[in-house]
C-alpha cells in the first residue's frame, strides 16, 4: 500500500488521517486522495456519495458541526492553504466521549482527515485564503443541522495561533489570532451550546 494510514489518531476509535501517494515528475505533481480498494484493505470501506469545497480568509473558523439524524462520515483537506482541522467524539457510548483531536491540513502536506459519523466538526484557517475539500457519504439536510461551541472550556480545545479569553459565551468578540488577525465565526456559530447541552449519538 502506497498510501500511508494512521488510524485511531489521538486515541479515538474511528479517526483516521491519511497521507496520499504523490506522484512528482518535472510537470508537476498528480495525487491520488483515495483509493477504495487499498482504504479497503485499511479498514476504510466508506461509500462517499458528495463532494463538497469551500473558500476562506485567514481568522474564519468553521464549526463545530454536525448532522444529527443524518450524520456523515468525512474525508477532508486542504488544497490551498492551511487550516487546523478538529473533530470532537460526540458517540455517548465511546469511551473518549467529549476527547478532541486536531490535525494541520495543507496544501504542502497533502494529509487528508477521515471523520465517521459521531463527531462535531470544524476547521480554522492559519494561511491568507484557503481552499478546502471534503467528501461525505450522506447528503447535507438543512434542516438537520447541529453544533458545538467552538471554544466550550469543558472540551479545551487548543486552537493554535489563537489568543483571546472566554467570556462565557461563544461570541468571537475579543479573540485574534497572534498577528492581530480577529477571529471570524458566522452568527450561527456564535449561538451554539457547549458539550453538556449537545446534541450526542
Amino acid at each position: 500500500m502506497q498510501i500511508k494510514v494512521e488510524k485511531n489518531v489521538g486515541g479515538i476509535e474511528g479517526l483516521a488521517v491519511i497521507t496520499p501517494n504523490v506522484h512528482r515528475d518535472e510537470r508537476g505533481y498528480f495525487v491520488e486522495t483515495w483509493n477504495s480498494r487499498e482504504m479497503k484493505e485499511a479498514g476504510l470501506d466508506v461509500n462517499f456519495v458528495q463532494d463538497n469545497q469551500s473558500m476562506s480568509e485567514k481568522g474564519v473558523l468553521r464549526g463545530l458541526h454536525f448532522q444529527k439524524h443524518y450524520p456523515q462520515c468525512k474525508l477532508v483537506r486542504a488544497v490551498r492553504g492551511e487550516v487546523f482541522d478538529v473533530a470532537v467524539d460526540l458517540r455517548k457510548d465511546s469511551k473518549t466521549y467529549g476527547k478532541w483531536y486536531g490535525v494541520v491540513l495543507s496544501d504542502e502536506n497533502m494529509k487528508q482527515f477521515l471523520i465517521p459519523e459521531g463527531f462535531a466538526h470544524g476547521f480554522l484557517v492559519l494561511s491568507d485564503v484557503a481552499e478546502f475539500c471534503y467528501k461525505v457519504n450522506d447528503f447535507w439536510h438543512p434542516n438537520d443541522e447541529g453544533g458545538m461551541a467552538w471554544n466550550d472550556p469543558e472540551i479545551g480545545i487548543e486552537w493554535p495561533k489563537v489568543k483571546g479569553s472566554y467570556n462565557g459565551t461563544p461570541s468571537a468578540s475579543g479573540y485574534t489570532l497572534e498577528d492581530g488577525t480577529p477571529l471570524i465565526l458566522s452568527d450561527k456559530d456564535q449561538k451554539w451550546a457547549g458539550i453538556k447541552d449537545t446534541f450526542s449519538f
